[in-house]
C-alpha cells in the first residue's frame, strides 16, 4: 500500500504543467514581510474546465532546525466553468494562483502542494535565506 508521501508528484515546472511555481526573493531580511505567488501553469497553461482543473494549493513553510511546518494558507479554487445548465455554460472561471505576504527571522523552505481533479497530487519547493 503507498504511503501518502509517496502519492505527491513534482517535475520542473518550465516542462510541466501541474507543478506549483513558486516566486519569492531568495534572500529576505529578517522580520520583514516579503511576498510570495504561487501559480499553476507558468510556462505551460493548465486547463480550468469543468472536467480538468486546479482545485487547490496549499503553501507551507519550514525553517531550518524546526521539526514541522508552519501552515502559510489554503487556497481553494472552486469556478470552473459549471453552471445548473452544465459544464462549461458559465463565464466564472478561477485561475490557480495566491499570493501573500509573511515574514519570518530564519531561513527554510516554502513548500506547495497543488491538487489537479484528473492527475492529482503535485509538490514544489522553493528555499528562501533570511539575512
Amino acid at each position: 500500500m503507498a504511503e501518502f508521501k509517496d502519492l505527491f508528484q513534482s517535475a520542473d515546472w518550465k516542462v510541466e504543467k501541474h507543478a506549483p511555481v513558486i516566486i519569492a526573493p531568495d534572500t529576505v531580511k529578517a522580520g520583514e514581510f516579503f511576498q510570495v505567488t504561487v501559480n499553476i501553469g507558468e510556462e505551460i497553461a493548465h486547463p480550468n474546465k469543468t472536467e480538468h482543473h486546479i482545485r487547490w494549493i496549499n503553501v507551507y513553510f519550514k525553517a531550518e532546525d524546526d521539526s514541522a511546518p508552519y501552515e502559510i494558507g489554503k487556497f481553494d479554487f472552486n469556478a470552473h466553468g459549471e453552471s445548473a445548465k452544465g459544464p462549461d455554460t458559465s463565464s466564472v472561471y478561477t485561475h490557480p494562483e495566491c499570493a501573500f505576504r509573511f515574514r519570518t527571522g530564519r531561513s527554510g523552505t516554502i513548500h506547495a502542494s497543488s491538487y489537479c481533479n484528473i492527475h492529482g497530487l503535485w509538490q514544489s519547493s522553493r528555499y528562501i535565506t533570511v539575512a
